[in-house]
């Protein structure tokens, strides 16, 4: 008997991510949360920057750090990477936007094209996005899921706002180009007229200027005692003879 039903499979393999998009797990805002007040206990003062910041971030999710060229995989687990930035503001709680330098994409280099403010900016603009396509295109051939995470910041690191979204690649045809006054290159939506990217010729650098969604992390800290120097060297059994001193000549 002919049958047109479509066969009932008993398995579907299904790409699952590390958890859904910015629900982190639990455990997460504690674990962060520790990290911080380490960190300004130790070195006492309000710095985190990119690097430690991936490190801290896969820490917390279980995750492994692998710094990357490219920077879009530097923390990856199973089937999900991600790159991570890190952004100052006075007010993480309340920042509706955010600018995300996004490496270097040189038209020059990449396709041999003039790209000083004499050169067409639709023709540049659509360079710049192709580099930038490129490159989420070659690690979502790595990875299934691919995503950024984002630390907003306070100056003094004691509020923080954490969320991420979809690395995606971007359609040149819906943005238009334009040099401004700075000589840089803007990029706004057709639709909208909103401000969605700048490149900087001097340098090459491309910064996404991304919303904060609503759905985001806000991790409040006390701001702890800084760690006692001597103490910690005494705690530690610390003596001269760790120490060895060779005088080279000349």
């Amino acid at each position: 008997m002919e049958n047109d039903k479509a066969p009932k499979l008993r398995t579907v393999n299904k790409s699952v991510s590390a958890f859904p998009l910015n629900e982190f797990p639990k455990e997460f805002p504690y674990l962060l949360g520790k990290e911080l007040i380490y960190l300004l206990a130790s070195k006492g003062k309000p710095e985190l920057e990119g690097s430690e910041w991936e490190n801290i971030f896969a820490n917390c999710i279980g995750a492994d750090w692998k710094p990357s060229n490219v920077g879009l995989d530097d923390v990856v687990m199973g089937n999900t990477a991600w790159g991570a930035k890190t952004v100052k503001a006075t007010n993480p709680s309340t920042q509706k936007k955010v600018r995300l330098i996004s490496g270097r994409n040189s038209p020059n280099y990449s396709f041999g094209e003039r790209s000083d403010q004499g050169a067409d900016a639709q023709l540049i603009g659509k360079l710049v996005l192709e580099i930038w396509n490129e490159r989420v295109s070659s690690i979502r051939e790595k990875y299934k899921h691919l995503r950024t995470i984002v630390l907003l910041k306070s100056n003094d690191l004691s509020e923080v706002v954490v969320f991420e979204f979809d690395t995606i690649r971007y359609d040149h045809e819906l943005y238009n180009w334009e040099w401004n006054k700075n000589n840089n290159l803007v990029g706004t939506h057709k639709q909208t007229g909103e401000h969605c990217f700048t490149w900087q010729p001097h340098g090459s650098q491309f910064t996404i200027i991304e919303d904060v969604p609503a759905k985001s992390l806000v991790i409040k800290i006390k701001q702890p005692p800084i760690l006692d120097k001597v103490k910690i060297l005494t705690a530690l059994g610390f003596d001269n003879t760790w120490i060895t001193i060779i005088h080279k000549n000349d």
